[in-house]
């Protein structure tokens, strides 16, 4: 039996998937399985990964019709035997100790999960930043996630971490499969915060996330209610687990500035018509007292409340906001002379 299984997710990369593969191939931990999940690609990816598998009998190759991203995942997580769970991108690539240094502090631990620091790697320039998401107070000791909302905060990089598996398992811990859907880190993330009991973190960065691909799916404006999905699922997962009451403010924090994010980068009319689902969301939450100030700040739980409570009001300053300068204030200039 394997230490780690390492699943990699594919679909019409053959550009970037033999850097991918090539990091894994040559860790420093060698005791892994690599389960690659081939969701109907129709370029030359298939192909790439008949000529690897045939060279390293770690590789494992799973071809299925085209379903989505999070059938895939559950895919590899059903055939995973590994102790340990990792994630690749298949457009990104890891360092070559990545495995040995998140496995080795996963076992000192007795972790459930390990999560490092990661790279934005940009292939115009060939150039590396690091992208450090973890608190100082949180780095080299042993943390319950639901004791530093901090951890809660941080962008969903699933990738930049190690689950083990019989943490995810016994929680049922696993992705969205909803046709077309997409950001399915969102859920998969805010369920490994929320029960984990041993989580670990380190500063070093270990993966380069590939951060200037065009075709990378959070890039698509098509997916207007996939986010809306996403926290559906987390408050059917808190109330399924009973964590809902000690979490609904966390989970509505989250849900606030995931849908601000979907918003901002819709066009019309999708934006439009996800700001209503928006608004309709959040005049619930606000009915029902499930906003707490101290987390949002001062100013985004006045935007929060203007969303729920006078939705019309707020998008008619938000695009005055979004404006060239000299037409907005033509307009501001109108509304105060009709008053």
């Amino acid at each position: 039996m394997p230490k780690v299984s390492v699943i990699v997710p594919i679909y019409n990369v053959a550009k970037f998937l033999p850097q991918c593969l090539d990091s894994i191939l040559c860790q420093t931990l060698t005791d892994i399985e690599i389960i690659c999940i081939n969701d109907g690609s129709t370029d030359a990816s298939g192909d790439i990964l008949a000529a690897y598998a045939q060279k390293d009998s770690r590789i494992k190759v799973v071809t299925k019709t085209n379903s989505g991203y999070g059938h895939s995942m559950n895919m590899g997580l059903d055939r995973a035997v590994g102790d340990y769970i990792g994630i690749v991108e298949s457009d990104d690539f890891v360092e070559p100790d990545m495995f040995e240094k998140l496995y080795t502090v996963a076992i000192q631990n007795q972790a459930d999960v390990v999560k490092s620091n990661f790279f934005e790697y940009y292939e115009q320039t060939d150039t590396n930043v690091v992208k450090e998401l973890i608190p100082d107070y949180c780095l080299d000791k042993v943390v319950t996630p639901t004791e530093y909302p901090a951890i809660f905060r941080m962008m969903p990089s699933i990738w930049s971490a190690f689950y083990r598996r019989d943490f995810l398992t016994n929680n049922a811990i696993r992705f969205v499969e909803s046709a077309g859907a997409s950001y399915q880190d969102t859920g998969f993330n805010f369920k490994v915060w929320a029960m984990a009991q041993r989580a670990c973190f380190i500063k070093d960065a270990l993966l380069h996330y590939r951060s200037d691909n065009a075709g990378s799916s959070v890039k698509s404006s098509a997916k207007v209610f996939c986010v809306c999905d996403e926290l559906a699922e987390i408050e059917r997962y808190l109330r399924e687990q009973g964590k809902y009451e000690n979490l609904k403010y966390m989970m509505t924090y989250i849900k606030y500035h995931t849908y601000m994010w979907n918003f901002k980068r819709l066009k019309e009319p999708a934006k439009s018509q996800f700001f209503k689902v928006f608004a309709e969301q959040f005049a619930g939450h606000l009915a029902a007292n499930e906003l707490k100030p101290e987390l949002f700040g001062n100013k985004h739980f006045k935007r929060a409340i203007g969303i729920g409570k006078h939705p019309k009001g707020f998008a008619i300053r938000y695009k005055l906001q979004h404006l060239p300068n000299g037409i907005a204030n033509k307009i501001k200039h109108l509304i105060r002379r009709m008053k």
